[in-house]
């Protein structure tokens, strides 16, 4: 099932960093996708931008139960990038199941399983009935983010 997703931009200024980025809509090797691009900085205990779209509108749930996991067509500028689930359990903004992976030049299909998500910062074990928001999120090291997301959809 492809989502419709209705992202935003998040970076680490909201806690005193100094990491700088965008979101917009282009065309990459002929498929329109949104992008996150930036400047990941670790000054200031920073480190992160981010784009992010809650699943229902307002925040709620999204029951996934039915699903087995995610899948995300994406090409990048060859580093890591992290992709972030949060719950409804999950009360925290640094609570959340993570996964990472690499954004090739070249678009790519990043299948993930529910159950390959670590969770980050809580002992609540993931519940798919309650999925809320997911991020693509650069994270970790100073590096220059450039990462492209044409499609994401549950998978069975």
């Amino acid at each position: 099932m492809e989502l419709a997703l209705d992202w935003e931009f998040v970076a680490d200024t909201v806690m005193g960093g100094v990491s700088q980025g965008r979101i917009r809509t282009v065309t990459r090797a002929g498929r329109a996708a949104m992008a996150l691009t930036g400047r990941v900085s670790l000054e200031n205990d920073g480190g992160f931008v981010q784009m992010a779209a809650d699943l229902v509108p307002g925040g709620g749930g999204f029951d996934a139960n039915g699903y087995a996991g995610i899948e995300i067509d994406v090409c990048g500028n060859g580093e890591s990038y992290d992709l972030r689930l949060r719950t409804t359990d999950l009360t925290r903004p640094w609570q959340s199941y993570r996964v990472d992976f690499v954004a090739p030049a070249d678009w790519v299909t990043r299948r993930f399983a529910f159950a390959d998500f670590e969770a980050h910062r809580t002992d609540v074990p993931f519940d798919p009935t309650g999925l809320r928001r997911l991020g693509i999120v650069a994270i970790g090291h100073a590096f220059d983010a450039d990462v492209a997301v044409a499609a994401v959809r549950l998978t069975r």
